[in-house]
């Protein structure tokens, strides 16, 4: 089934579009007529993408005010911050139709950040399942992009647009198979040092950690960020995952922290929702986002495993 690009409206539920273009010419093009058609309707449209694309895209978004232009780099440079800035978007303005582009799949990402980033498009959909009248569109480099990531994006996408015409994805996965991913991650290349936790002991925690992150090159500010979440992630093992759990740290590109336990975790958008007043529970891993380039996360049948990522400056 094709349908037009046509406006949507405030009674629309959230649509999801994978936007299929080849170069950055041709990007310019379509996200241009999209912000033209936003403008055109009376809807406001936000567009995240690259600092060069953003500023080829400066004279359509300067003709109206409905219009904001983000750089990925710094509003996305941790997939567990988009959602919240989505959201925070459409809370601005409430009660209209709106519309997103947002380009978090790119080319230039290194094979660890673009499962991550991969996986926070099908987030999406259950992040948004209830919010009418948002139009989100991902725009996907076929020029650039491999065969596998493109088909990646039709399955996380319901629906492809190429051209003017809009189709349904016939290998979308669709809501009920968005969860906590359970995939193995790959074990490290890099030498390991590993500690033990165990109930009382998270001043031990906090000195390996601090040690390790320091040795590994990270400033005094970035090693005590890491020890802040290396913390956080460590007392809800302690709470929720039989009381011990195993610790490793290394250096591969960036310093990683992983603790495991054999907690499990359920919540797919643990840390990607900004928390209320009174929702402490949702603090946590919110913080931990908040503090790290990158924040990995799998529930395993043995339990869960989260690697806490910082880049050395």
């Amino acid at each position: 089934m094709t349908t037009s690009l046509v406006a949507t409206s405030r009674q629309d539920a959230f649509r999801h579009d994978a936007l299929l273009y080849d170069g950055e010419d041709e990007f310019v093009s379509r996200v241009s007529a999209l912000i033209d058609d936003a403008v055109a309707a009376d809807e406001p449209i936000r567009v995240v993408a690259s600092a060069e694309k953003i500023a080829r895209l400066r004279p359509a978004a300067d003709r109206s005010p409905l219009v904001e232009l983000a750089d990925m780099a710094e509003v996305g440079g941790n997939p567990a911050w988009i959602i919240p800035q989505w959201a925070e978007f459409l809370s601005r303005h409430a009660g209209r139709a709106v519309r997103g582009v947002g380009e978090p799949v790119t080319a230039e990402r290194d094979n660890t950040e673009l499962v991550e980033y991969q996986h926070l498009e099908s987030l999406l959909n259950l992040a948004f399942a209830d919010a009418t009248g948002f139009w989100l569109v991902c725009p996907y480099d076929t020029g650039a992009l491999t065969p596998a990531v493109l088909a990646e994006a039709h399955r996380s996408h319901p629906c492809i647009a190429t051209g003017s015409e809009r189709r349904r994805s016939g290998t979308y996965r669709g809501l009920d198979a968005v969860a906590v991913r359970d995939d193995p991650l790959p074990e490290p290349d890099a030498c390991v040092a590993a500690h033990g936790l165990r109930p009382g002991r998270l001043a031990e925690l906090r000195a390996f950690v601090a040690d390790q992150g320091q040795a590994a090159g990270l400033d005094d500010d970035r090693a005590a960020d890491l020890v802040v979440a290396a913390n956080e992630v460590a007392s809800n093992s302690l709470m929720y995952g039989a009381g011990h759990a195993r610790v490793r740290m290394w250096r591969e590109g960036t310093v990683i922290c992983e603790i495991a336990d054999a907690g499990v975790l359920v919540d797919p958008l643990a840390g990607r929702r900004a928390p209320g007043y009174e929702e402490h529970d949702r603090r946590g891993m919110w913080m931990v986002n908040q503090l790290c380039d990158l924040v990995q996360v799998r529930s395993l049948p043995a339990g869960t495993v989260v690697r806490l990522h910082m880049r050395v400056d």
